[in-house]
């Protein structure tokens, strides 16, 4: 039987992922976690198969998670379930750990599907994430200036570069509007930029947003 743990903050996408899996013989939801400190208390007094994580929760992100329970426990298969498409975070999230990467908007039988891959073991990845992987490997000493950002300006450089003002990200994120200006200021000089217009730029022509 496959063990699962839900890791979202919206209480109705746990409930209509538990619908979902729950139908599948050989797939039971085990617990759900409202956050990534809730996940990680229950990790480490659990066993699971898989941890299903959303990448955007509140407070601690889904990201620092995924870094803390792979520290913790590296054999656990870890799929992230985002509402951010994959040209953000699948690569990102894959270098960091994951099993595997999907959108919110993908088929139930897919989500079936990467969890009883990342269960065996194995890697669940779009063919065209795998695309993008094996080209990164023609430059594999060469990063990228959005590479060298954590996680956290990472995501912070995503939702400016959306167009959401700093309140909106504040509140999102769970941060005071001041860190949020502390992080931009952050993101320009570590790549070299002058202001949001040219960071904007910079994520369409890197494919960071649509």
């Amino acid at each position: 039987m496959i063990e699962i743990l839900i890791v979202d903050d919206h209480a109705v996408v746990r409930t209509g992922l538990r619908q979902i899996l729950s139908e599948i013989s050989d797939m039971t939801i085990t617990d759900e976690a409202c956050d990534a400190k809730e996940a990680l208390d229950k990790i480490r007094t659990n066993d699971y198969s898989v941890v299903v994580l959303d990448i955007a929760l509140p407070g601690k992100s889904g990201l620092d998670a995924l870094k803390e329970i792979k520290s913790e426990r590296p054999e656990l298969p870890v799929l992230i379930l985002s509402m951010y498409p994959e040209d953000q975070y699948a690569i990102r999230v894959l270098k960091s750990g994951a099993a595997g990467y999907m959108t919110k908007e993908s088929a139930p039988e897919e989500l079936v599907k990467a969890v009883r891959t990342v269960a065996g073991g194995k890697k669940y990845i779009s063919p065209s994430v795998a695309e993008r992987l094996a080209s990164q490997l023609d430059f594999a000493g060469k990063k990228e200036l959005h590479e060298t950002l954590s996680d956290r300006e990472y995501q912070v450089l995503c939702m400016i570069a959306s167009g959401k003002p700093p309140s909106e990200i504040a509140e999102e994120l769970s941060l005071s509007v001041k860190t949020i200006s502390t992080y931009r200021s952050r993101i320009l000089e570590k790549m070299n930029l002058s202001n949001n217009a040219e960071l904007t730029t910079y994520a369409i022509q890197k494919h960071l947003i649509n």
